[in-house]
């Protein structure tokens, strides 16, 4: 698939242009607290001209055979670039947890590290978090570390998405 520019984007946004678009695929989930699980993944990144993506993410709990149990998570931010490749990220969980996010871009590798955790009062509190997002054979990957529950930082969600066509 050839990759253009999308139109009206701001030009600060052009080293991150290939996150445009819908994303979807599958994933899978583990962390010492809960069951393993699978889930289906939708990522979507879009904009309005100003200097910073829209970001949105939902999914849903698969079953064995692959079929929608319930929705799963969901979250929304705005991605903004900084001098010398740095990003800073703004995430809001439905779970009640926020989130502000620094890291750095290479190309089509994204790494971000938890700076700014809120927890409001009935959330859990996560106290440690790296993101790692990137275009692997014309996939988005994600990987999402944290660390909550008294555990270590370790891995919790991964996925890869294809982008969507719509």
């Amino acid at each position: 698939m050839v990759f253009t520019i999308p139109e009206g984007l701001h030009p600060d946004l052009n080293p991150l242009a290939w996150l445009v678009g819908t994303w979807r695929g599958n994933g899978r989930g583990e962390y010492p607290t809960i069951p393993s699980f699978n889930f289906s993944h939708e990522v979507v990144f879009n904009h309005d001209g100003r200097p910073f993506l829209n970001y949105f993410s939902r999914s849903w709990i698969l079953d064995d055979d692959g079929e929608i149990i319930r929705p799963g998570a969901s979250e929304a931010g705005f991605w903004r670039i900084k001098p010398n490749n740095v990003l800073e990220v703004v995430i809001s969980h439905n779970t009640g947890i926020t989130e502000g996010w620094v890291g750095h871009f290479d190309g089509p590798k994204i790494q971000l590290v938890l700076d700014q955790p809120y927890s409001a009062p009935t959330a859990k509190i996560v106290t440690e978090g790296v993101r790692l997002y990137g275009l692997v054979e014309g996939e988005l990957f994600f990987a999402y570390d944290m660390a909550t529950a008294g555990q270590e930082l370790q891995a919790h969600i991964w996925s890869t998405l294809p982008r969507s066509q719509d």
